[in-house]
């Protein structure tokens, strides 16, 4: 057969039905990690392309993908995944890989620090509220030109607790699926108990309040292997695990809609404190109450954020002498203005 032959029978086979009679299609996903600085985020993106890579700082928004086949003689299946560096600093860079025509088939991963409770509420505060903000715009524009994509959207959502389920009417889902990564366990471990049980509880809430899946990792192989089972089901629609761990004194594995109110319990504080709180809503108490404990601490990601022209991983040689020939230009043609500007006469006579 020459290669033209090849191509043509490979489309055919595509095209053709499969002997189910149902025509195979590719299942693409996207799915955005987020986090802390340093939390782990390439990490968990590399063993779960099972690539053996050392990870690499990330710079701003960076872009790969994996490939699975779900049986043979059939297409690949795709999985889009997007990584937003700097924390908080760049958050605005979430629009950009979110979009009206992904919207259906979009996830997200946050992935938050353990070993630094004083900046867990804040980091996970901004950034799902910039993530819900900007995809919530995108619901509106598709009420009016895909009413029913919108619902569906919205409802896929809701069904991650049964009907009967008493928290029901309870909690407030996320508009797209969430899983919240607890990483660095390992150190998390050598905490106090009584902190442990604090920040368990209080990431246990605010996963079943958004409707999350909540899994605790380091960079142990079990725990790793336990975040990709729920990374895996949103790229590629593998099983989701049934299993829960709940112990605090535990890694936690919870997916979407097996926890409840009832079992996680009050924020952890007395009732007179409790009492003393002002909060409007359930997660505005639980807030309150975590960062009594942990007060948050302030937040200058933007200070910390290195000129990648500066980084070594980045060097290119001869682009590198170009931008020092520039910049000498530049410094010359400065000291040269500075000169022109001082030797001119603004006399009036």
């Amino acid at each position: 057969d020459t290669l033209w032959d090849l191509a043509v029978a490979e489309v055919e086979k595509r095209e053709n039905p499969d002997d189910d009679g149902k025509h195979v299609e590719v299942w693409e996903k996207s799915i955005l990690f987020m986090g802390n600085k340093h939390g782990g985020k390439t990490t968990i993106i590399l063993r779960c392309l099972e690539r053996e890579e050392i990870p690499k700082p990330t710079l701003a928004l960076e872009y790969t993908f994996g490939r699975r086949t779900r049986r043979q003689n059939t297409p690949k299946d795709i999985a889009h995944f997007w990584e937003l560096g700097g924390g908080t600093s760049l958050m605005e860079l979430i629009r950009i890989p979110i979009t009206i025509n992904n919207i259906r088939s979009f996830a997200v991963v946050l992935v938050l620090d353990l070993s630094k409770p004083n900046e867990l509420w804040n980091t996970m505060e901004q950034l799902l509220q910039v993530t819900r903000n900007h995809v919530n715009k995108i619901l509106t524009k598709l009420e009016k030109t895909n009413p029913e994509v919108a619902a569906e959207i919205k409802q896929r959502m809701r069904n991650n607790l049964q009907r009967d389920h008493p928290d029901y009417e309870l909690v407030d889902p996320f508009p797209i699926p969430l899983v919240i990564i607890g990483s660095k366990y390992d150190i998390f471990n050598d905490f106090d108990s009584e902190m442990r049980k604090i920040i368990s509880k209080t990431l246990r809430f605010v996963a079943h309040y958004y409707g999350a899946s909540l899994v605790f990792t380091s960079k142990s192989e079990a725990l790793l292997l336990k975040a990709r089972v729920l990374i895996n089901h949103l790229a590629f629609g593998y099983d989701r695990s049934k299993s829960v761990s709940v112990d605090h004194s535990k890694p936690l594995f919870i997916p979407a809609g097996l926890d409840s109110l009832s079992q996680i319990g009050p924020p952890p504080a007395s009732d007179s404190d409790i009492g003393k709180v002002r909060a409007n809503t359930p997660l505005e108490l639980w807030k309150k109450v975590f960062e009594k404990t942990f007060p948050p601490k302030s937040c200058h990601d933007l200070k910390d954020t290195k000129d990648p022209a500066q980084d070594l991983q980045y060097t290119e040689y001869e682009v590198d002498v170009m931008r020092a020939q520039k910049n000498q230009e530049l410094e010359q043609y400065k000291r040269n203005a500075s000169k022109s500007w001082k030797e001119m006469d603004f006399d009036p006579d």
